[in-house]
């Protein structure tokens, strides 16, 4: 894909208002903290809202996609204690990767596992995974993304293995199951960007630091992509790791590299992972030989308060959701999720190849699920640390991925939804 792009303002992103490695391991990135949450809490019209949640509506969403479809808002609920609990036990999912395995962890409390989201004007269905595999019949869903990526694609593959165990076709670079029933194909890609990147040495950042071409989708996506009938896409947390930005053939900013201060970047991460999403969902709706269709998941929050992961931030204690009136504003997140959105609307603006394309906007409802991670307890070690020390720090802990069973498997549940609403028409409750 050969683009040029316009370079936005560098200045910081705009507050939001209301109306509008491996990534695999516990670590959620290798060089840099989590940014720093600000407390600030409103009502509107008796709901609570925060600076950041408000700024959604000053982003509409445009084009094919909108928030709320065939008359129900999906996005924009409570969430509910459910007594029918997961839909899966951990230890009946064997691909449940162990650092999301919190029961098997030790993690000693399992109410996090006993809530569904309810959106205000209608009901999200219990996941049917018979009926997911007679829908799809015949059909390919891909996960594409880091590893809250993978997080999801587990969690969907725990879901049907409770009906059906698939056969392992997987390669080196792609993790496939097929299930024989009814000739469904889950697939996982990583893409840390969803563009592509390199480690070699370009203009003077030189070899061993990370190249992001902001402008390239990536390359083993695209060779892919014809094979797929439903896309679920999703990045953001590798801005925040070391790299160098390259936009139009020249290095245009760096995150936590920049050698010559003299020199003036033009962009930051924010706005490098805005052009990121611009740049892989215009070439998945401009493809000739690609029309299923893409869900992108908004960008997932995390909850590490009081530092980043490798600084003391912690989410130990959260037993269950942040109840109205306790959600905080994380301005970095606000301004990851504006971006994402921006870049979301540039795309849509240039479809020409007839496929569909919808925003999943799961950030405000799971800003609640600070209950949802595994903290502490991401190995079996029977000595980890799950404690504060006497001078009050937090052990190492992860707020960044979701438990499984647990939060995450709402997201599968809307993934369900949406392709129920494509493939059979309106399917509200």
């Amino acid at each position: 894909m050969n683009a040029s792009f316009d370079l936005v303002d560098n200045k910081a992103p705009s507050k939001i208002e209301k109306n509008d490695t491996n990534l695999d391991s516990h670590v959620p990135f290798s060089e840099s903290a989590s940014p720093k949450i600000v407390s600030v809490a409103k009502e509107v019209n008796g709901l609570e809202t925060s600076d950041a949640v408000a700024s959604k509506a000053s982003i509409p969403v445009t084009g094919t996609n909108s928030s709320i479809m065939k008359g129900c808002d999906l996005y924009h609920g409570n969430w509910i204690h459910d007594p029918l609990g997961p839909l899966y036990a951990n230890n009946s999912c064997p691909i449940l990767t162990q650092t999301q395995n919190c029961q098997g962890n030790g993690r000693p409390d399992k109410d996090y596992e006993n809530w569904r989201w309810k959106p205000f004007q209608c009901d999200i269905p219990r996941f049917d995974p018979r009926k997911f595999l007679e829908l799809m019949k015949g059909k390919t869903v891909a996960f594409i993304g880091d590893s809250v990526a993978r997080n999801q694609m587990e969690s969907m593959m725990c879901i049907l293995w409770q009906v059906e165990e698939p056969k392992n076709q997987g390669t080196r670079n792609m993790q496939r199951y097929y299930f024989e029933s009814t000739s469904l194909t889950i697939v996982r890609i990583w893409s840390s960007w969803l563009v592509k990147h390199n480690s070699e040495p370009f203009d003077f950042a030189p070899a061993g630091v990370e190249k992001i071409y902001l402008e390239s989708p990536d390359e083993m996506l695209m060779e892919f992509l014809p094979t797929f009938d439903v896309v679920v896409l999703s990045s953001g947390h590798w801005f925040m790791k070391q790299s160098v930005y390259i936009l139009n053939n020249e290095i245009v900013g760096g995150q936590l590299w920049w050698p010559d201060k003299s020199r003036h970047t033009k962009i930051n991460s924010v706005e490098a992972f805005g052009i990121s999403v611009e740049t892989i969902l215009t070439a998945l709706v401009t493809h000739p030989n690609y029309t299923g269709l893409t869900i992108l998941r908004s960008y997932s929050p995390d909850h590490y308060e009081g530092g980043g992961w490798n600084t003391g931030g912690s989410c130990t204690g959260k037993v269950k959701p942040l109840a109205v009136g306790e959600l905080v504003e994380n301005k970095y997140l606000a301004s990851m999720y504006e971006q994402q959105v921006k870049g979301f609307n540039r795309a849509v603006k240039k479809a020409t190849n007839g496929s569909k394309i919808r925003l999943m906007d799961i950030t405000e409802a799971f800003q609640y699920r600070h209950d949802g991670h595994p903290g502490p307890y991401r190995s079996t070690d029977p000595n980890k640390i799950t404690k504060r020390g006497r001078d009050g720090r937090p052990p190492p802990q992860d707020c960044l991925h979701w438990c499984m069973p647990g939060p995450v498997d709402t997201w599968n549940e809307i993934v369900f939804e949406i392709i129920k609403r494509e493939y059979e028409g309106d399917r509200i409750s």
